[in-house]
């Protein structure tokens, strides 16, 4: 498994090993072992799974109490896939950067706690896997409007996106609750 930290260098990119043939291929998405190897001792206690399909952008979410890490990945089609710094505390502070994520690559991204989330699918379909450091709170939630100028994210649009309505309804970051 290679780890390598990105812009922001808290998330990180995760490329498994992939064992591939003429049947197909085998890697491990999930290995405490080497996980923790790599320095990411990480306890899950969630699982989610989303299809979508092209257009559709959710987020930016995150949990202002019982902030999530998670660790996602595309199993079928594609996504641009975004986090963004929401630590007042840190130098990187309303920073955002952007990776895609797809079920060709098998590449997965490590989002710590403190930080939204959020993609956006650019095939015609995807299936989204992600794995949570704490459970889904509701009344914590919070979302990051995906379109403020503020955080620069170069969404690879194509008109206009596909959004629930409380993904409509995010705050800037101006009006954000944020983490210390």
């Amino acid at each position: 498994m290679k780890v390598t930290p990105l812009a922001l260098p808290e998330v990180l990119l995760i490329e498994p090993r992939v064992f591939g043939d003429e049947r197909g291929f085998f890697y491990e998405s999930w290995n405490r072992r080497t996980f923790e190897a790599a320095g990411l001792a990480l306890d899950f206690v969630q699982d989610n799974h989303s299809r979508s399909r092209r257009g559709v952008l959710r987020g930016l979410h995150y949990q202002i109490e019982h902030a999530q890490g998670k660790l996602v990945r595309a199993i079928a089609g594609e996504v641009f896939d975004v986090a963004v710094d929401l630590r007042r505390s840190s130098p990187r502070f309303g920073k955002s950067l952007a990776v895609t994520l797809s079920a060709a690559n098998k590449h997965m991204l490590w989002i710590p706690p403190g930080f939204a989330h959020g993609f956006m699918v650019v095939s015609d379909e995807a299936e989204f896997l992600y794995k949570t450091t704490d459970f889904w709170y509701p009344e914590h939630e919070r979302t990051l409007l995906w379109s403020d100028p503020v955080l620069r994210i170069a969404w690879p649009l194509a008109g206009e996106p596909t959004l629930a309505a409380k993904d409509a309804a995010g705050l800037p970051l101006a009006s954000a609750a944020t983490y210390p």
